[in-house]
C-alpha cells in the first residue's frame, strides 16, 4: 500500500502542470498536465479541451504545487500552436483591466485572440487554372465557367466560381476530367512599410513647437502622456503624425485609436498622403480572413501602424512604442458590454505597463484629462489656432422664444434665410440634430395613444425612409399602422417632434433646387457606402448635409462654411452628470466642421435656454469659462475625476424580482466613511428588451480602492439565480 502511494506520488511530481487561461466568461485559470516533448512558457497559445470541445487558451503561469489529490482528473494540453506568445506586457493589462473592471478575466483574454476563432497559420488557398481540352460534355455552367479561366491564369476556386455564377461541384467535375488543374493560391506579399520621409509637410510656426514636442516624447520612449490640444482645423492629425514617422524610424510599432474607424476613409488617404501607404485597420467591419491576417501581422511585428476602434487596444503588438487616442473625448471609446471599460483610459495603462508614450488628441478634452492636464499630470502641447490662416467659426444663438420656425417646422426663419444665402454662394450647408430617423414619438390626435415598444420602456421611433417604427434600444420595429389600434380612427397618426429624416423633408420644401443628403447610422448600409457618401460631400456634389454626430467625427468638407444646430437644448435636460460636458464637446465638433479650408465659418444654435452656461460659452468662444464652471461643479459634488462612480444594474424577467434582489443587495453593502451608496431605484430606463432594470451607484472618494470595495461587496452578497442579472460598471458614462 505504502509502495503504490509512493509510486503515485513520484509520477505526480514528474508531470509538469500549468495554469491556462480561457478566452471565456471566466475569472479562474485552470490546471492542465503538459505532454513530455511539449516546449511551453508563459504566453503560449494553446488549445485545450474544456468539457467536450476543445478550445483556444493562453498558458498563464507555471503551477509548481498542483492538488496532488487532482492529478488523475488533470487533462492534458492538446497542443501548442503556431503563433507568437502573448508577452507579459499584454499579460499584465489583461489581469489590471479584469481586476479594475470587475470582468472575467476570460472575456479580457478573448479580445486579445481576435475572439478566440482560427488562430494559427493562415489556412492555404486553392486556386485552378485551365490546362486541358474542354470535356465532351458541355453544359452551359461548364462552359461560364471555362470563359471564366481561360485567360490560363490561376483563380481563386470560390472566386473562380462566383464570377461564373456556378457551385464548386463544377468545378471540381472538371478537375476530375482533366480540364483544370488544382494548384495552391500563392500568399499576397506583405504591404509596403510607411516611409516616415515619403511626403514630410510643411508645418506653421506654432505647428514647428507642436511637432518638436511630439518627435522629443516619440524619442524619448519612456511613458509620457501628452495631450495635443489643438482647436478644430489646426492640423493635429498631421503633427502627431510626426511622433509616429520618429517610432517608425525606431523600428517599433505604433497604435492609432479612433472612436469611428469604419468611417474615417479621408484618415486613411491623409495617412497614405504622408507616409506613402495606408496603414492596417483593425476593426469589427473587417471580413474573417482579413481580421486573422492582421492578427498575425501586428503579432508578428509585421504592422508599423495600425488604426483602429478600441478592440485594437487588446491586439499582441509585438514591439509597441507609441499609443495615439484620437479625439479622446469621445463616448464611443467606453465598451458598454462584456467588459466594461474605457480603451481611453485602459490605454493610458497599457502605455505605462509597456513604459511607452502616449499622446492624448482633441479640440475639446474630457474634463478628467483637462484637470490631469492643469495639474500637471500630462504634458499639454497646444495648437490654439487653424492651420493656414484659416479663422475659428463665429457662433450666434438663435432664441427659439423669439425667433420660433413657423407651426410644424423646425429651422427658424433666420437660419433659412442663412442657407439660402450659402447656397447661392455656391457652399455648402449643415443641419445638424443628433436624433435618428422621421420623428421621436408618433400618436393618435383622435385618444391620444402613444406608440411604444412592447418589451422597452421607451416610445418607438417613426422611421419614413424604411416605413417602420423602431425602438432605438432593442431594434423592435413594426409597420406604420393606417389607423390607431387603440380607437381604430383612420387618418389619426401625427409625428411629434424633429429626426433628421424629417429635416430632410423641410429643407427640400425650402429650398427645393438644393441637393441634400442624410448621414445617420441607421441609414448606413455598408462602410463603402458611407465612404462614397462622404467623399460625394467633400467633393461638392451636396448643398445640404442634415446628420446626426456622424457628422462631428473628424470629417473635412472644403465648402462647408454654416453649420446650424437644429435643438442645441438636446442633450442637457436628461439628468446625465456628464450632459453640460457633452454638449459642449459635440457642438463645438459639430460648428468646427465649417470654414477650414475656403471663407468665414458661421455656427447658428437654435435654443430655448441662450443664457445656459453653455450656450455662453459656446458663442463667446470663451472655453476658459466653460471648464471653470465644469469643473468647479465636479469638485463641490465630487463627482469624477474628483470622485469616482460605479453603476449596478440589476434586471430580470419581473420587477419584483429585480427590486427585491437589489434591495438585498444594498442592504449588506459594507459601512465605509469613504462611500455613499444611492438607491436602488428604477433606472431611467426601466425596461429594456422585456427586462426589468434597478439601478444602485456607488460614489467614493477619489483615491478610494472602489474596484475592491466592490469585490468584496458582491463576494458576501447574494448570488443570482435564474433570469436575473448583475451588471458592474465602474467609471459609467450612461446613466440610462
Amino acid at each position: 500500500m505504502d509502495r503504490a502511494v509512493s509510486q503515485s506520488t513520484s509520477s505526480a511530481t514528474s508531470t509538469r502542470v500549468v495554469d491556462v487561461l480561457v478566452p471565456v466568461a471566466l475569472n479562474q485559470a485552470y490546471s492542465y498536465r503538459v505532454p513530455r516533448g511539449m516546449e511551453l512558457h508563459a504566453g503560449d497559445v494553446v488549445a485545450v479541451p474544456l468539457g467536450p470541445r476543445e478550445v483556444v487558451a493562453v498558458v498563464w503561469a507555471e503551477n509548481a504545487n498542483p492538488d496532488p489529490r487532482l492529478h488523475n482528473r488533470l487533462k492534458d494540453i492538446g497542443e501548442k500552436l503556431d503563433v507568437p506568445p502573448l508577452t507579459e506586457e499584454l499579460r499584465s493589462l489583461v489581469d489590471w483591466v479584469a481586476n479594475y473592471t470587475l470582468s472575467a478575466r476570460g472575456m479580457v483574454l478573448r479580445m486579445c485572440l481576435r475572439m478566440g476563432e482560427n488562430l494559427g497559420p493562415e489556412r492555404l488557398r486553392i486556386g485552378v487554372r485551365l490546362v486541358g481540352q474542354a470535356p465532351k460534355r458541355l453544359t452551359p455552367a461548364r462552359r461560364r465557367l471555362i470563359e471564366v479561366v481561360s485567360d490560363g491564369l490561376l483563380h481563386g476556386k470560390s472566386e473562380a466560381a462566383k464570377e461564373a455564377g456556378v457551385s464548386l461541384g463544377v468545378i471540381d467535375g472538371l478537375v476530375d476530367e482533366g480540364t483544370l488543374h488544382v494548384e495552391p493560391m500563392p500568399r499576397p506579399p506583405a504591404p509596403p512599410a510607411p516611409d516616415p520621409s515619403f511626403a514630410q509637410p510643411e508645418f506653421s510656426r506654432q505647428q514647428r513647437s507642436a511637432v518638436d514636442a511630439m518627435r522629443s516624447l516619440a524619442a524619448n520612449g519612456s511613458f509620457h502622456v501628452a495631450l495635443l490640444d489643438g482647436v478644430t482645423g489646426s492640423g493635429k492629425t498631421e503633427v502627431y503624425f510626426e511622433a509616429i514617422a520618429e517610432v517608425i524610424r525606431r523600428g517599433r510599432q505604433s497604435l492609432i485609436l479612433m472612436p469611428e474607424i469604419a468611417l474615417t476613409g479621408q484618415f486613411l488617404d491623409r495617412f497614405a498622403q504622408r507616409f506613402g501607404v495606408r496603414p492596417l485597420e483593425w476593426h469589427s467591419e473587417l471580413t474573417p480572413r482579413t481580421r486573422a491576417r492582421n492578427w498575425a501581422a501586428i503579432s508578428a511585428g509585421e504592422a508599423p501602424v495600425v488604426v483602429g476602434a478600441r478592440s485594437a487596444l487588446f491586439m499582441p503588438y509585438a514591439n509597441l512604442g507609441l499609443i495615439v487616442v484620437d479625439e479622446e473625448h469621445d463616448q464611443a471609446y467606453k465598451q458598454d458590454d462584456g467588459a466594461h471599460y474605457h480603451a481611453r483610459d485602459m490605454a493610458v495603462v497599457r502605455a505605462h505597463i509597456a513604459k511607452i508614450p502616449i499622446i492624448l488628441a482633441s479640440a475639446t478634452p474630457s474634463v478628467e484629462t483637462e484637470v490631469n492636464a492643469r495639474k500637471g499630470r500630462y504634458q499639454r502641447v497646444v495648437l490654439p489656432s487653424r492651420f493656414g490662416g484659416a479663422h475659428m467659426p463665429h457662433i450666434e444663438a438663435i432664441d427659439l422664444r423669439r425667433e420660433a420656425p413657423a407651426r410644424g417646422r423646425f429651422i427658424s426663419p433666420r437660419l433659412a434665410e442663412e442657407i439660402r444665402a450659402a447656397i447661392e454662394r455656391r457652399e455648402q450647408a449643415l443641419l445638424f440634430l443628433n436624433r435618428r430617423g422621421y420623428a421621436p414619438l408618433t400618436l393618435c390626435r383622435a385618444c391620444g395613444h402613444r406608440f411604444a415598444c412592447t418589451i422597452c420602456d421607451a416610445w418607438l421611433v417613426d422611421h419614413r425612409f424604411r416605413q417602420r417604427l423602431v425602438c432605438h434600444h432593442c431594434g423592435f420595429s413594426m409597420p406604420r399602422p393606417p389607423a390607431c389600434p387603440n380607437c381604430a380612427a383612420e387618418q389619426s397618426l401625427v409625428a411629434v417632434g424633429p429626426g433628421v429624416e424629417r429635416l430632410q423633408e423641410e429643407a427640400a420644401a425650402l429650398f427645393p433646387d438644393a441637393r441634400s443628403m442624410v448621414l445617420s447610422s441607421d441609414l448606413i448600409t455598408s462602410i463603402e457606402t458611407m465612404r462614397s457618401e462622404l467623399n460625394e460631400i467633400a467633393e461638392g456634389r451636396v448643398d445640404i448635409i442634415i446628420g446626426t454626430q456622424l457628422v462631428a467625427k473628424g470629417h473635412h468638407f472644403p465648402r462647408l462654411n454654416l453649420v446650424g444646430v437644429v435643438d442645441a437644448d438636446l442633450g442637457l435636460g436628461n439628468g446625465d452628470p456628464r450632459a453640460a460636458e457633452r454638449t459642449w464637446q459635440l457642438l463645438n465638433q459639430v460648428i468646427g466642421r465649417a470654414g477650414r479650408d475656403q471663407g468665414r465659418g458661421v455656427g447658428y444654435l437654435q435654443t430655448h435656454q441662450p443664457d445656459h452656461p453653455v450656450m455662453k460659452a459656446l458663442v463667446a468662444c470663451d472655453r476658459e469659462a466653460f471648464y471653470l464652471n465644469e469643473i468647479e461643479a465636479r469638485e463641490r459634488t465630487l463627482y469624477p475625476p474628483f470622485g469616482r462612480l460605479a453603476s449596478l444594474i440589476i434586471s430580470a424577467g419581473d420587477r419584483s424580482t429585480a427590486e427585491g434582489f437589489a434591495r438585498r443587495l444594498a442592504a449588506v453593502a459594507p459601512r465605509d466613511e469613504h462611500v455613499q451608496l444611492l438607491g436602488p431605484a428604477e433606472a431611467p430606463l426601466a425596461v429594456i428588451k422585456g427586462r426589468y432594470r434597478f439601478r444602485l451607484l456607488v460614489k467614493s472618494a477619489r483615491g478610494f480602492d472602489l474596484s475592491e470595495y466592490l469585490r468584496q461587496w458582491l463576494a458576501a452578497g447574494p448570488k443570482t439565480k435564474g433570469n436575473l442579472k448583475l451588471e458592474v460598471d465602474v467609471d459609467p458614462q450612461s446613466f440610462l
